[in-house]
């Protein structure tokens, strides 16, 4: 049987997750998850990808507020604001995205980490964004500001036929998927169109190709070729060195770890 085996929230995006019993599925992925990022001055969205230090600070959410720490930094705690002023902010292709800025001593706690001008955003309620049209399978097809999709699934077999080939074993959370499973064969996950799990049917609809987010330790910022190197060798794609698959759920519903997922 496969079984959900784990599940991990990003309240902000390129920042730590962490893991969840029991997640709320909604329609653009896990209830608050990702509806937080890091934007520059222009409004152009950060990541790990030109700023690893992203990968060390700790969001946690408290009723209404977002508390970020960060090794040797002082701990800030910060009134969630997700309606107001409109300002525009820019994530690959999406351009104009309606955010909420969530102020300057926000402002100020991220530019002193990163080094440079930063600013915080919230996704503006009621704002949807829309998927690639060439993958969506409905016009209310929506996420926030994750890279693309509303969930990344991944199975636990097929990160050990990785680390099979490695050197080194790697943790799961260098490759930051949303919906972990156990029971499958290697790249099972590939071949899957829908499943559901405890009545919320999933479409998997385009492997995720790879970026250099998956060659940062998250630990010590080290970055190395693997996986990449490894997995350019044997998963190798049109679209790119790929590693699990990106997801919309079609539905809304409650997910446990331990619960069963159908493949339809």
């Amino acid at each position: 049987m496969i079984t959900v085996s784990n599940l991990t929230y990003y309240p902000v995006k390129g920042c730590r997750g962490f893991d969840l019993p029991a997640v709320n599925l909604q329609r653009a992925g896990f209830e608050r998850d990702r509806r937080l990022m890091f934007v520059s001055p222009a409004g152009e969205f950060m990541t790990q990808r030109k700023h690893p230090r992203l990968a060390l600070i700790t969001p946690t959410l408290k009723d209404e507020a977002l508390i970020l720490s960060a090794p040797n930094a002082d701990t800030i705690q910060i009134p969630i604001q997700t309606s107001g002023k409109i300002t525009r902010v820019d994530i690959w292709a999406s351009k104009g995205v309606h955010a909420v800025d969530q102020g300057d001593d926000a402002a100020a706690w991220i530019s002193n980490w990163l080094g440079e001008a930063a600013r915080l955003v919230h996704i503006a309620d009621g704002f949807q964004r829309k998927l690639d049209s060439r993958y969506a399978l409905s016009a209310d097809d929506h996420t926030n500001f994750a890279d693309g999709y509303p969930l990344l699934i991944l199975s636990e077999e097929s990160l050990a036929d990785l680390n099979s080939r490695l050197n080194a074993p790697l943790p799961m959370n260098r490759f930051r998927p949303s919906l972990v499973v156990r029971g499958a064969s290697a790249f099972a996950e590939d071949n899957w169109k829908r499943i559901r799990i405890n009545g919320t049917e999933i479409a998997l609809v385009k492997p995720c190709a790879r970026c250099v987010v998956t060659t940062i330790d998250k630990e010590t910022l080290e970055q190395r070729a693997e996986p990449l190197k490894t997995l350019s060798l044997y998963r190798k794609h049109e679209l790119g060195a790929v590693f699990g698959m990106n997801a919309i759920p079609l539905g809304e519903g409650k997910i446990e770890i331990g619960m069963e997922v159908e493949i339809l």
